[in-house]
């Protein structure tokens, strides 16, 4: 139960980590150059710096983004990965103004996203758990067992 006392948070004790994933608009294939890549990992990071989102493991390809985040616990997936894109594709547009002939209109990410959540422990150890306690709970409230 380590991993809970590292998390712990005014009113709340959890893990909330996700894995995201995003396209640029139309699949442009944009992020050929290593300078173009690093831009945007460290656009990508400075977007999670300002939003207080944790980036465990991000990867930049050329047409998409994989991102490994840990995120506070009043923070929703959509609200995180609002910010991610949002924020770092102004800063993308800012370091790089030529994207603005491909981008006319200031989009560089499509709309759709993947979010999926990442656990510390497994399903079936989840389920063993809830089990577990749940029995123990019916024992103590027929008092079959002491408290």
């Amino acid at each position: 139960m380590n991993v809970y006392k590292q998390n712990r948070h005014a009113h709340s004790v959890g893990w909330s980590t996700w894995h995201f994933e995003w396209v640029t608009k139309y699949r442009y294939k944009i992020f050929t150059k290593e300078k173009l890549k690093n831009v945007c990992l460290i656009a990508i990071q400075e977007a999670a710096k300002r939003g207080k989102i944790g980036i465990l493991e991000m990867e930049v390809d050329i047409d998409h983004v994989h991102v490994v985040a840990s995120l506070p616990m009043t923070m929703s997936p959509a609200k995180a990965l609002f910010l991610l894109k949002g924020f770092s594709s102004r800063l993308i547009f800012a370091q790089i103004p030529k994207l603005r002939y491909r981008y006319p209109k200031g989009h560089l990410w499509s709309p759709g996203k993947f979010a999926a959540s990442v656990g510390h422990i497994t399903l079936e150890n989840a389920k063993k758990y809830l089990e577990e306690h749940h029995a123990k709970a019916l024992l103590l409230q027929v008092g079959i067992l002491a408290p």
